[in-house]
Order: C-alpha cells, then structure tokens, then sequence
C-alpha cells in the first residue's frame, strides 16, 4: 500500500518488491498538497509495502536492488547536475565510509602526468584539442578499479559515466556500482547556487551571496568565476539533462533519488541511509 503524502492514513495499491524480495528503487516523493514535501519509500516487508517513515528511521530511507555479494567492498556512482553538492557529499561518503573516490578529471590529468600507456594516448587527443574517446576513458578507469587498494576499500564513481554511450562501454567491462546515487536538486535553484558563489583569493574559501554570506570585511575583494554566470550554468545544465537519463536507464535497480533541495547534513543522511540498507540487506 501507498501512504498519501498529505494524508499519512490513506493507501492506494503499489507494486510489491521484486520475486527476490529485494528492493528496486526509490525516490524523493512531492506530496499532492501546497508545500508538502515527503519521501515515499520502499521499504523490505512482505507486501511491499510503501510507507512515509519518520527521518530518524534512516534505514527505511533506503530501498536499492542489491548487486555486491556479503562482504564484498562497497562500488558507489554518484551523479548530480553543477552546483548540486555532489563534491560535498563525495568528501562526507569518503571520510565516513574509507572508499576510494575516483573522479575521472582528476584521473585523466594523473595518468598524463605519469606517462601511462592509456595517459599518453589521452595526452596525443588533448595536445590536439580533441575529446579523449571513450575508450581511453574506460581503460583508465578499468586499471584504476582494479588496482588492489581500490579493490580491498571499495569506489565511489564520481560524476562519471556521464552518457549512455560511456555507460554502455563501463557496462562492457563488467563496471557496475552496487548503489547509484542521483542527486536532485530543481534548475533554479542550481541557477541561484552558481551565480551567487564567490571565492575568496586570500584564502580560498567559497562564499554565496544568499546562502553562505561573507563576511563583510572581505566582500570587495570576493571574485565570481568567469563560467558562473546564467548563461553558461543553463548551457550546462542542458547538457546534463540531455544525458543523465540515458545514464540512469543503465542502472534503473540500482537508483536511489536524493534530495538534493536539503541542509548538506540532512542529504548526507539520507545518502547514509541509502548505502547502509544495501550493507543491510547483502
């Protein structure tokens, strides 16, 4: 049964979970009435029962199809538009969970600065201001999975793949996370988050105009990165849309939707939440 959002006693039938009794998905659920906001979430029970849990039952926030084997390291992506806190939360997943955090920017300048066979035929297409393809990519991030530190601690996948086709060639390669964690957040409020950001060049710390003030002292000498403008924020966007469903398709059991309009600890929560059921449910 499905609880309304407004109106916690009224059911109406759903879908029970899958003949393995696991859990396929969930998400962040927008309730019918005026400024109603509320989780709908698929919990493990017998009927499959859908039910608005109190936030503190954390591990009720969390409903995945589980992949990974008992006590084998934990695989996460984690995919989010610019600007919806994906960077943040990485740090927060590393520090509490001791993954790897893999980002294909950063691996791609490591492997060319290191002279790696997969490194120097990525560094002929960048020299010549080409996209590196999609199979370099892949090789970097195959030898990267597998290198033993990697595999003993687990990975986090961050923002990477970021398009059918590249999710296509991880899958090829037998590339698959145990939880994929999509970060929603609504485009005007991203919109608001970019072109309000400040950083300081004294310290290097990032301020918002809105959501994270100056102080005062120090407003004059704030500066506004060149690409965090409107037009060049929507321009992103637009490319993010155009892929992140194609992404998603790839790994439809293993979603789970977070808030991302939330405090940053309140998304950590639920991300929490999210990896602890699959830990509880393997």
């Amino acid at each position: 049964m499905r609880q309304n959002a407004c109106h916690p006693t009224k059911t109406v039938p759903c879908q029970p979970v899958n003949a393995a009794g696991k859990i396929r998905r969930v998400g962040a659920g927008v309730g019918p009435c005026k400024g109603a906001q509320e989780r709908l979430i698929r919990v493990p029970c017998s009927t499959g029962a859908w039910t608005r849990p109190a936030r503190s039952d954390r591990r009720a926030l969390a409903a995945v199809a589980v992949t990974g084997q008992p006590g084998q390291p934990l695989r996460v992506m984690i995919a989010g538009a610019p600007a919806a806190g994906k960077g943040t939360q990485c740090a927060k997943i590393v520090d509490k969970y001791g993954l790897m955090h893999i980002s294909v920017g950063d691996l791609l300048r490591a492997e060319v600065a290191a002279g790696t066979p997969a490194g120097r035929k990525a560094k002929n297409f960048m020299d010549n201001g080409d996209l590196v393809p999609n199979e370099v990519v892949v090789e970097m991030v195959k030898n990267k999975l597998g290198e033993d530190e990697v595999q003993q601690n687990g990975w986090l996948l961050d923002g990477y793949p970021r398009s059918g086709e590249q999710a296509e060639a991880i899958e090829k390669e037998g590339i698959r996370p145990d939880i994929f964690l999509l970060i929603n957040v609504p485009d005007e409020l991203l919109i608001d988050r970019v072109v309000g950001r400040r950083s300081d060049p004294a310290t290097g710390e990032i301020y918002h105009l809105t959501f994270k003030p100056p102080p005062p002292e120090i407003v004059s000498r704030l500066v506004q990165r060149s690409d965090d403008t409107e037009e060049k924020a929507r321009n992103r966007l637009r490319t993010y849309h155009a892929n992140v469903d194609a992404v998603v398709g790839y790994y439809k059991n293993e979603v789970v939707e977070i808030d991302g309009t939330a405090s940053m600890d309140m998304v950590f929560e639920d991300i929490v939440a999210a990896i602890d059921g699959i830990r509880h449910l393997a």
